[in-house]
């Protein structure tokens, strides 16, 4: 494999592609056992995974540079070209659940891959293709929109990222400063944003409409394949986050206040651990690159391989730059089995929390990719990928020395104390979506009244210091998943549950915890969500009681944390 800077990316020739496919799936149908399908299933697997290499490489290099033209256009042709790709695959998805040799397939690959594409099948309709081209253009100028806002800060060009490390200094003015700044960028294009979310919520509505659903967020939990809970259940574990998060995050915040020395914490005081400085990371990126590669080879063998593929073939893309993309993920080479991470370096510890959560995206999908037979089995839903990621972070707190120094326990105990303080927002951004397509036509002062009073319940700790755009509910549109992502959050908090509840483990048996672990990376997709939950033997998050338990053991762990600090 050729480093990722080095790929050559060719236009994906969609036409020429669906004529291949069309005529596999003929021979696909007239097949007299179920070796020849099985044989045709993967040849055809291996055509959209030279297919998705290429739309992967297009998408980062226009992430990458926003500004970009080539790129910017290669998305606009991705975009509308692969949309016409529902027709044929809703031919394969139902020739393969109605095939004779479904038990065949069953048996070897397990059920969940055609009761998933039965599921799936209501969601592939050519009738919604304008639709989802509009929505995915209008993705594009968000992130455009938001990747080239930027101010000047004290002699320096900033973006919102450059800010953040401004917004952690030990100086409370430079803070509210870098805070002001912050939030007057986002005041500036919010014209832009409110305007993009209408008719990004009103095409997902006629999507629904066109679909026979009932509601948007029906059409939503079926996409995410959210198969084994209800919108009901997710209400349940908000209410929960309410009970037993909310006190924990608002003593955490009020004893922060007082070790600042602050009467009264505001929101520019709360990225700010300690009053002497939060723990920032030593080295280069370069540096930090090589300390990361230190940990994972000591991590485990499995975790030592993973990261070598990653240094020799180039697989990041980690500082801040004029034009990129707000944010970081991991994204996938299928064809060249090739985790990517993306990322925005800003000189704080959120730096070092890239090199574990998204790498924990990137071991799962290098090992998932070389365990699992089929490539739709290699990942799973986003309340179990991000498992994988958040459960990394735990996981190599023994090696936080070679990034902090001395400072380590801080960086510890600020990293645990946010796991735990954020999860309130992440159900916040949950409930916020569920409000704003039960009332799809509600407009922007609307959806900042609903903001507003969600704040209200789960941040009760909230101050904005009188800054009329954030305390007027225009700080949700600073989150892109709710552009881009829709009903992508509770997951987090979901998965943070499970990331705790290995961490605690692994405090008494940290072998068991990372065998389990691992176990649960290479199983991928291949079971249900509830399913993986018990091969990890982690305890379902959405179950009474599972919660409050967990809570207590990290509050436990917080108070071991902060006594070392003393």
């Amino acid at each position: 494999m050729e480093k990722f800077s080095k790929i050559n990316y060719v236009r994906p020739d969609y036409k020429e592609l669906k004529k291949k496919i069309s005529e596999l799936l003929k021979k696909y149908e007239k097949a007299s056992s179920y070796e020849e399908q099985k044989k045709i299933t993967l040849e055809i697997e291996d055509i959209y995974k030279d297919l998705y290499d290429m739309e992967v490489v297009s998408s980062v290099r226009n992430t990458i540079n926003t500004a970009d033209e080539f790129y910017e256009n290669e998305e606009n042709y991705i975009r509308k070209e692969s949309a016409g790709l529902t027709k044929i695959r809703r031919k394969q998805s139902e020739l393969s659940i109605n095939s004779k040799f479904r038990k065949e397939f069953d048996k070897e690959f397990g059920k969940l891959i055609n009761y998933n594409t039965e599921q799936q099948l209501r969601l592939l309709d050519p009738a919604i293709i304008p639709e989802e081209i509009k929505e995915g253009n209008l993705g594009q100028k968000y992130s455009k929109t938001v990747a080239t806002c930027s101010c000047d800060f004290r002699g320096e060009k900033c973006n919102f990222y450059g800010l953040l490390k401004h917004m952690q200094s030990t100086d409370r003015e430079e803070r509210k400063e870098a805070f002001e700044a912050w939030a007057k960028m986002y005041k500036s294009v919010s014209k832009k944003l409110d305007g993009y979310y209408d008719k990004l919520v009103e095409l997902r509505v006629q999507q629904a409409k066109k679909l026979g659903f009932k509601s948007y967020t029906d059409m939503a939990y079926l996409g995410m394949q959210r198969y084994d809970y209800t919108q009901k259940d997710v209400e349940v574990f908000r209410k929960q986050v309410v009970e037993y998060i909310v006190p924990a995050a608002d003593k955490l915040y009020k004893e922060q206040a007082k070790r600042l020395g602050v009467k009264k914490l505001k929101f520019y005081d709360e990225q700010l651990v300690f009053p002497e400085g939060n723990a920032v990371p030593e080295g280069t990126t370069k540096q930090l690159v090589k300390k990361a590669s230190q940990m994972y080879h000591e991590l485990s063998k499995e975790t030592g391989e993973f990261f070598d593929f990653m240094t020799k073939y180039e697989l990041f893309d980690l500082e801040t730059k004029p034009n990129k993309h707000m944010g970081g993920y991991m994204t996938f080479l299928p064809k060249r089995m090739a985790p990517f991470i993306f990322s925005n370096f800003n000189g704080t510890s959120a730096d070092v929390d890239v090199l574990t959560h998204e790498a924990g995206h990137a071991f799962q999908g290098y090992i998932g990719a070389r365990t699992q037979p089929l490539m739709e089995m290699a990942s799973s839903t986003s309340e179990v990928n991000e498992i994988h990621s958040m459960s990394m972070e735990h996981f190599t707190y023994p090696w936080m020395e070679l990034f902090f120094g001395k400072n380590a326990d801080k960086y510890r105990y600020s990293h645990l104390t946010e796991a735990l303080k954020v999860i309130p927002y992440l159900v916040a951004v949950d409930e916020f979506q569920h409000e704003v397509f039960k009332k799809p036509t509600m407009d922007a002062m609307g959806r900042r009244k609903v903001w507003k009073k969600l704040e209200k319940k789960y941040l009760p700790w909230r101050d904005y210091d009188g800054n009329e755009f954030l305390e007027g509910g225009g700080f949700w549109m600073q989150k892109q998943h709710i552009f881009l992502y829709p009903f992508y959050y509770i997951d987090y908090a979901l998965a943070a549950t499970c990331a705790f509840q290995f961490y605690i483990k692994s405090l008494k048996d940290r072998e068991g915890a990372w065998k389990d672990y691992v176990e649960l990376c290479k199983a991928g997709g291949s079971k249900g969500y509830f399913d993986l939950l018990k091969l990890a033997h982690l305890k379902n998050p959405l179950k009474e009681g599972t919660l409050k338990k967990t809570v207590e053991d990290v509050v436990k762990q917080i108070g071991v944390l902060e006594k070392k600090l003393k």
